[in-house]
């Protein structure tokens, strides 16, 4: 029975279990031949599949695909973002998209809940990435390493509702920058600070503004308004809701959900409702409350260094000292920003779109040293920019301003208006390869000049090369421009130095 040898695993043990059964079964009988056998068999296991028709065919909730268009835009705004990281001299660096379990439970607080956990494979349990500090983290702890400059281009997810129109997905790219060592206090998060404008200002998205606070002045608040200690981060996982809901809704939950006193709340309210520049820093520290806070104090130093830095970088206008900001990450230990876009005037005409932060980030002192079994710390502070939320903003401007978009970088066309003359055109294309320039010509043998030349015009190739008969016996090439349908004949040894040329004056 050689034919039964290629049968699946599955089929041929149901098809055994049907040979070895007593020959009262009418179907083994009614066949006559093992290859008879074996198509019956195959047909019962094929047949359930079979009624599995009505699949709908999606991409996962919260996933998306990017269409070639699409990720002509986000490689513009990637190039953007790493170009920056590099010109501030950070080093790339790439980790796994899942971690063990353990390495990534109890750094997030109450975000936890959004981890994606693997199924046991291995015998390790694993979970994807819920973002790319952590990570970071158990890499500088793994291989003892005490300072680093570094960026992070990658996905992550969360298990959280998306909301499309917002740029949240369950499936997205984060932009990571951090400096990881022990540095004269602010020099780092100002430059952090920086980044991030330079970045956004690149990105030409329009008005902006990085809320600005501190984990230290933060706790100190609620030490000195009555919060218990324990519900430190779970408190400041409802105030950063304040720039999504209003500060009534806020108290609601602080008091309703957290179990904080009415009066405690209120208090609270007090602080987290200002914000200003370096004049309210100067404010709070005559605070007779929050002065009697030594961490809160500390925080507000730093802070105070840290405009200094600002003014000097040019970007403390940008910069607004926020009490709300809390960050609900539990990792952070000491600064923290988050960058909103403003909508200008100017921008009337276009649909607001409410997407949130576009870039964060902070100090987290202590997030390697819980990798250490030592608790060696390795102070850290970063950025994270909000790849999916920008893609937003930017693509739904394209779609307002009617954007073309070309999705490939073809320079040269080569075509030909005359039959056979493939080899040619082959031969010809290998040496514009073969130059570094970015060439392309239709698959087919005997392609008509009108359909060559509306397809350069379609996909915006600025460039045409034209080999023929009478070009091919004057040892020329003609040399058009799709734009504005000028030729010149050019000798073949100079067409490279002629498109070099022309390329690099466009």
């Amino acid at each position: 029975m050689p034919q039964l040898g290629l049968l699946h695993g599955r089929v041929w043990a149901a098809l055994l279990g049907q040979l070895l059964r007593p020959p009262r079964v009418v179907c083994i009988r009614a066949v006559h031949s093992h290859s008879q056998v074996a198509e019956a068999v195959l047909t019962s296991q094929l047949k359930p599949h079979q009624e599995k028709s009505n699949l709908i065919i999606k991409t996962p909730k919260g996933t998306r695909d990017l269409s070639p268009q699409q990720m002509v835009v986000r490689e513009k705004i990637l190039d953007v973002i790493v170009s920056c990281f590099k010109r501030h001299g950070a080093k790339g660096l790439d980790t796994p998209a899942f971690e063990l379990k353990d390495m990534l439970t109890e750094k997030y607080g109450e975000d936890s809940r959004l981890i994606y956990d693997l199924k046991d494979q291995g015998g390790e349990l694993l979970s994807l990435r819920y973002d790319l500090t952590v990570p970071f983290a158990r890499y500088m702890a793994m291989n003892k390493l005490k300072k680093m400059k570094r960026y992070h281009v990658g996905k992550v997810w969360r298990r959280e509702s998306p909301t499309v129109v917002q740029g949240r997905y369950r499936e997205f790219c984060q932009c990571d920058f951090d400096i990881a060592g022990h540095f004269d206090p602010m020099i780092p998060d100002a430059e952090c600070l920086k980044i991030i404008c330079e970045i956004l200002s690149g990105l030409q998205l329009g008005d902006f503004l990085i809320k600005v606070s501190d984990r230290r002045i933060l706790d100190g608040m609620f030490a000195v308004c009555g919060v218990p200690e324990s519900k430190f981060r779970a408190t400041c996982s409802s105030i950063d809701k304040l720039d999504k809901i209003s500060w009534k809704d806020v108290r609601h939950e602080m008091v309703a959900q957290k179990g904080l006193a009415p009066e405690v709340a209120d208090r609270i309210g007090d602080y987290v409702q200002c914000h200003g520049g370096v004049s309210l820093v100067e404010q709070l520290f005559q605070d007779p409350r929050l002065s009697q806070s030594k961490q809160a104090l500390e925080g507000l130093r730093d802070l105070k260094l840290l405009y200094e830095y600002l003014t000097l970088f040019g970007i403390a206008e940008k910069i607004s000292f926020d009490l709300s900001l809390a960050r609900g990450l539990d990792y952070y230990t000491g600064v923290i920003y988050e960058a909103v876009l403003l909508q200008n005037p100017a921008e009337a005409e276009e649909e607001p779109l409410n997407v949130g932060s576009v870039a964060a980030g902070g100090r987290y002192d202590e997030l390697v040293g819980m990798f250490n079994p030592k608790g060696h710390k390795v102070p850290c502070v970063g950025l994270s920019i909000g790849v999916e939320r920008i893609f937003s903003i930017v693509e739904q401007r394209m779609k307002t301003f009617g954007e073309k978009i070309r999705t490939t970088e073809t320079q040269v066309f080569v075509a030909t208006p005359q039959k056979n003359f493939l080899q040619e055109r082959l031969k010809l294309i290998a040496e514009l390869w073969d130059a570094g320039i970015k060439a392309e010509l239709l698959y087919k043998n005997n392609p008509k000049l009108l359909t060559q030349l509306h397809y350069c015009e379609n996909m915006g190739i600025p460039l045409v090369v034209i080999i023929g008969e009478e070009e091919l016996k004057e040892g020329v090439l003609k040399l058009r421009s799709v734009a504005s349908r000028e030729e010149v004949a050019i000798k073949r040894e100079n067409l490279v130095a002629e498109i070099q040329k022309r390329l690099f004056e466009s």
